[in-house]
This record gives structure tokens, C-alpha cells and sequence, in this order.
């Protein structure tokens, strides 16, 4: 059965500037979740998009 995901929280990362959703691999962490993505989180000091 397919599920609706409505208001599911949201933050901006840093790096991208894009708005990312909460998803269930962060469910335990998702205070800790800063990056959108592992390629945003190792890019993180290079300032680029």
C-alpha cells in the first residue's frame, strides 16, 4: 500500500542551498542530519554547488 508523505519535516543544507525531507534512515538522528546528501557532506568546505 502506498503511503502519502505530507508534512514530513524539512531543513536546507548547508552546501546546496536545497530543501531536503526527512526520511526514515534518519528517524533515530534527525537533529543530528546537516547535509542533504553524502556528496554535499564531503564537499562541504570547497564552497562550490
Amino acid at each position: 500500500m502506498a503511503h502519502k508523505k505530507v508534512n514530513l519535516p524539512q531543513k536546507i543544507c548547508p552546501v546546496c542551498q536545497r530543501p531536503f525531507s526527512w526520511r526514515k534512515k534518519w528517524e533515530k538522528d534527525w537533529e543530528q542530519v546537516i547535509y542533504c546528501s553524502e556528496k554535499c557532506r564531503r564537499g562541504k568546505g570547497k564552497g562550490d554547488n
